[in-house]
Parts: structure tokens; C-alpha cells; sequence
């Protein structure tokens, strides 16, 4: 099993940034790849960002050129900068966690943390 806690949301300003953090625990080495989601209500979850075990990121449309996913294998964190922020980036973001634990597939999540952007 994987435990992830994200932090870092919060209110922003359009224009503004902030960076997420996603602590992952547990199980960490049958980790696969990590990645941001986002949803708001009445919508489907969607991906933001996603990085592989072995770095390699990709990203929604929408957040290229304004977003970076990054880790930090030491600190067993991922991260998310997303800069210019638009009213449209509002949403509860999620970190998730993909894997294989004694041959069965997980896909983990975490708690969620809502990201408010707004003057």
C-alpha cells in the first residue's frame, strides 16, 4: 500500500503561483509513476501532470508551458509549480500513485487539496 498527503493549496490571485506537495509512504518502491489530478464539481477527475519512476513528465494541454511536475526521491515527494494561474485552474487537486504491489495493480490517492483562484 501507498499513503500520499498532499499541501501547498490554497487562494491565489489570477497571475499568482503556488507549488504543491505530495508525500508518498508505504510501498514506495513498487511506485510506477506519480501524477496531479483535478476535478470540480460536476465534472470528471482529469490529469494534470504526470511523471514517470524513471522522470519523465507529461501534462494536460491546458497547465503546458504554466505547470511543472517534479520529485524528489530522497524526500519521496512530487511536486507541482503552476504559475500564471487562471480562474479555470480552480478545482481540488489530487495526488495519485500507480503501481504494482505482489503482482496486483494500485492506484492510489490522496486526500485532495483545493487550489482557489481568484481576485
Amino acid at each position: 500500500q501507498v499513503q500520499l498527503v498532499e499541501s501547498g493549496g490554497g487562494l491565489v490571485q489570477p497571475g499568482g503561483s503556488l507549488r504543491l506537495s505530495c508525500a508518498a509512504s508505504g510501498s514506495i518502491l513498487t511506485i510506477a509513476a506519480m501524477g496531479w489530478y483535478r476535478q470540480v464539481p460536476g465534472k470528471q477527475r482529469e490529469l494534470v501532470a504526470a511523471i514517470t519512476s524513471g522522470g519523465s513528465p507529461n501534462y494536460v494541454d491546458s497547465v503546458k508551458g504554466r505547470a511543472t511536475i517534479s520529485r524528489d526521491s530522497a524526500k519521496n515527494t512530487v511536486y507541482l509549480q503552476m504559475n500564471s494561474l487562471k480562474p479555470e485552474d480552480t478545482a481540488v487537486y489530487y495526488c495519485n500513485a500507480k503501481g504494482k504491489l505482489l503482482g496486483v495493480n494500485f492506484n492510489s490517492w490522496g486526500q485532495g487539496t483545493q487550489v482557489t483562484v481568484s481576485s
